[in-house]
């Protein structure tokens, strides 16, 4: 097998596809994940490196957030997990003699999986104001460019400081911790991009803003409600929690526009039965809702549970605020609306309320199908105020389940990567660091992209992550990207942000997830949390891509130096010697990490204090958990006109390519594929196999266009189309974003299918 990168871009996207496949895993997982880890890495690398993922003295998956159990496999790792892997310990290398070769605008006309396809980055390189090629530059070059940027500008404001959910605990806490003493809270992250929204709801409610459950009430569920995510392609690791727990007598109930074949059955390849057996059925009931008719469901079922006398009142009355005004609320759900915002049968919601009256202990969990909506906010409250009226928060078994992506997405806004920070974390951060914190609320990434479009942000920061890819409004994206003066990337390997620039450009490289970071003083860990809130360390043991590659914690902490000077109180070269220093200062910052070096050296690492989940207390407003009314919304959807979702293929993990295949649903060998029910295409005059451009609409008038897409008649919940991001964030305009928590509403989009011809045969 071949370990050298792909010489030439795919010339064209020619899908081909055959059917959605029923079940998830088995031995074609097993077979996909050791072929591209082998391509990537070889095989005696491939062999050491997947052994070590997620164990308990090993390397955290660099992909999802999705927790380990206490006895794990010796392969701990899904499909997915292994790909993501590959990519970041493969042996291909991205030197300064490929930036030579390839001027920027040839890498801006490459694909995203072509770039990421290349390997390794390898040294700092910089793109001169009028260049045409990235140059090698010495990092002290690099941090002093930084450096005079970050100094010349009016206002500290005027800099965007990026985080992805990929960076440690560590990183994440000098980052904010730098941002804030250079004077800004302009530090948005990945989280506003997809889980904003359940932040959002759950700290109005709860008064946490993360998940009540942890991986064990997963496995004691009566019932599971799975709403608005695949885990078979985003969390394939939770099909194997799904499976225990039906194996424990748990029923679920999946609540998603598409059929995946993850949560219809499951193959688990760490078993006999798995690889060469049925495998698991997971799914008791699949309810096909409608794109955005989650809040009238859940409405529906809690109107159900009131009419059927089967509220928990003692819990209620102990422990709820606002109980009369929701139960009106919901006691009022018109059945017809139900029906018409849902695209249910009644029959079918009074199937899965008999469900959730059988259920002592029920858990919700969801993902971005449920948070990138207008109304995703009021949606997820109305999923807690269903649960609060059976109690099922803070009892074993149950609670509320946020399926957060990247690996340690959460542990970053615990750390303090946030644009509208707490009163108390920046109290503690003054008393701990001896400086006065902005106090004025930053950008989050819709308002950063504005920001620098309209001129008022000129320095952009990325720790990890492909923001251009990652955003919506493409070109408004790339438009504002190439209005700043400096864009500045700390990443691991080429994405295409590095090829949409600022006039001035750096590109530094770091250290990998599984590459062992040694500093002065010695080998370091960094730490993680994941899904549910353990905190665990991650130790890296392969050899560093390039002996000169620094550490996110190290590159933090020279360019602090540089930046802030001799004025700086903060002891940033003690802390790039030794992590541990850091965690000291974390544990008087942060609550839950007292004896923070303590806790994390006891193997699978610790869990943080949840009131809701622990104790049945609620930091909220009114000391109590809130039950919410809200008027009921959902998308409408014009004659003529599909209601779009942007989703993940099987071969990605977010904006990362690993191929060019999506094996569960049936599409090989392509990306610009259009997801339609086949009554619905026909409707529109399309027949499976042809081409469309799909243009979105949106109250600005502005035609948003991603052309030359194939039609594919395709299970969809009627009125509904979906297709892969990046390609159609184009669609999504800048300012649809979710009310309260700005997080753009790519779950539902309004297009419409224009004809256009199919691409000429490859020559």
């Amino acid at each position: 097998m071949s370990r050298k990168p792909p010489a030439h871009d795919p010339v064209q996207d020619a899908p081909e596809v055959g059917d959605p496949k029923r079940a998830a895993a088995g031995l074609p997982a097993v077979g996909h994940s050791l072929r591209q880890a082998q391509q990537q890495m070889g095989v005696r690398r491939t062999a050491l490196t997947l052994l070590r993922v997620n164990q308990k003295d090993g390397f955290d998956c660099p992909g999802c957030a999705w927790p380990e159990p206490e006895h794990r496999h010796t392969a701990e790792f899904c499909e997915n997990g292994a790909k993501a892997v590959a990519e970041e310990a493969t042996l291909r290398r991205v030197t300064p003699a490929f930036f030579a070769e390839h001027p920027v605008a040839e890498l801006a006309e490459r694909s995203g999986y072509w770039l990421g396809q290349q390997g390794r980055l390898t040294r700092p390189m910089y793109l001169p104001e009028g260049g045409t090629h990235y140059e090698p530059v010495s990092w002290e070059r690099a941090f002093d460019l930084v450096g005079e940027e970050l100094t010349a500008l009016d206002s500290p404001d005027e800099a965007v400081f990026y985080t992805s959910g990929r960076t440690s605990n560590e990183a994440a806490f000098l980052y904010q911790l730098f941002a804030r003493e250079f004077g800004t809270n302009n530090l948005p992250d990945c989280s506003n991009m997809c889980h904003e929204s359940s932040g959002s709801a759950l700290t109005e409610t709860l008064g946490v803003g993360k998940g009540s459950v942890l991986l064990e009430d997963i496995h004691q569920a009566d019932l599971i409600i799975v709403a608005g995510q695949n885990p078979g392609t985003n969390h394939p690791r939770m099909l194997s929690a799904l499976e225990r727990a039906k194996q424990g007598g748990a029923r679920v109930i999946t609540v998603n526009p598409l059929p995946e074949a993850g949560l219809e059955r499951f193959r688990n390849p760490q078993t006999p039965r798995g690889l060469v057996g049925s495998g698991t059925p997971l799914t008791d009931l699949f309810l096909q809702v409608r794109i955005g008719g989650d809040q009238a469901l859940f409405r529906a079922l809690s109107r159900l549970v009131l009419e059927a006398g089967a509220t928990d009142d003692a819990f209620i009355d102990a422990h709820t605020h606002g109980f009369e005004e929701y139960a009106a609320t919901a006691r009022a759900a018109d059945w017809a609306e139900t029906l018409r915002a849902t695209g249910l049968e009644r029959t079918e919601i009074e199937r899965a309320a008999r469900m959730v009256l059988d259920s002592e202990r029920t858990v919700v969990c969801w993902a971005m199908g449920l948070t990138q909506h207008k109304h995703s906010v009021p949606t997820i409250r109305e999923v807690v105020s269903f649960l609060l009226l059976r109690g099922n928060v803070g009892r074993t078994g149950a609670g509320v389940c946020p399926v957060r992506g990247h690996s340690n997405v959460q542990g970053d806004r615990t750390m303090g990567i946030f644009e509208r920070p707490a009163p108390a974390f920046l109290d503690a951060l003054e008393k701990e660091f001896g400086f006065a914190p902005p106090r004025e609320h930053g950008y989050d990434v819709v308002r950063s992209i504005r920001a620098m479009r309209d001129g008022q942000a000129k320095v952009f920061f990325a720790m990890g992550g492909n923001f251009v890819s990652a955003s919506p409004d493409t070109a408004v994206t790339e438009d504002a990207v190439r209005r700043a003066r400096l864009t500045v990337h700390v990443s691991t390997k080429l994405n295409r942000s590095h090829c949409v620039t600022g006039a001035r450009a750096l590109i530094l490289p770091t250290l990998g997830r599984t590459e062992r970071d040694r500093q002065e003083g010695g080998d370091q860990f960094v730490t993680v949390e994941d899904s549910m809130g353990m905190v665990h360390a991650s130790r890296g043991r392969l050899d560093p891509a390039d002996p000169t590659l620094l550490s996110e914690p190290a590159i933090v902490c020279r360019l602090a130096r540089r930046v802030l000077g001799a004025e700086s109180a903060t002891p940033w070269e003690e802390f790039e010697r030794d992590y541990s220093r850091v965690r000291d200062r974390i544990a008087r910052v942060v609550p839950g990490f007292d004896d923070f070096n303590a806790k994390v050296a006891h193997p699978g690492g610790f869990t943080l204090p949840h009131g809701p989940r622990d104790s049945r207390t609620f930091p909220t407003a009114t000391g109590k958990a809130n039950f919410t009314s809200a008027p009921l919304e959902y998308p409408p959807v014009p004659e003529g006109r599909l209601l779009l979702q942007t989703l993940r293929s099987h071969d990605q993990y977010n904006t990362t390519i690993y191929g060019l295949d999506d094996r569960y649903r049936g599409i090989r060998n392509g990306r610009r594929v259009v997801l339609v029910h086949p009554e619905d295409a026909t409707a529109l005059g399309f027949a499976d196999g042809d081409y469309a451009d799909l243009t979105s609409e949106w109250r600005d008038g502005v035609e948003r266009t991603a052309p030359g897409f194939r039609v594919v008649h395709y299970p969809t919940a009627r009125g509904c189309a979906a297709a892969y991001y990046p390609e159609t964030n184009v669609l999504v305009p800048l300012d649809a974003t979710a009310d309260t928590s700005n997080t753009p509403a790519s779950k539902s989009v309004v297009i419409r299918l224009t004809p256009a011809p199919a691409p000429a045969p490859a020559d």
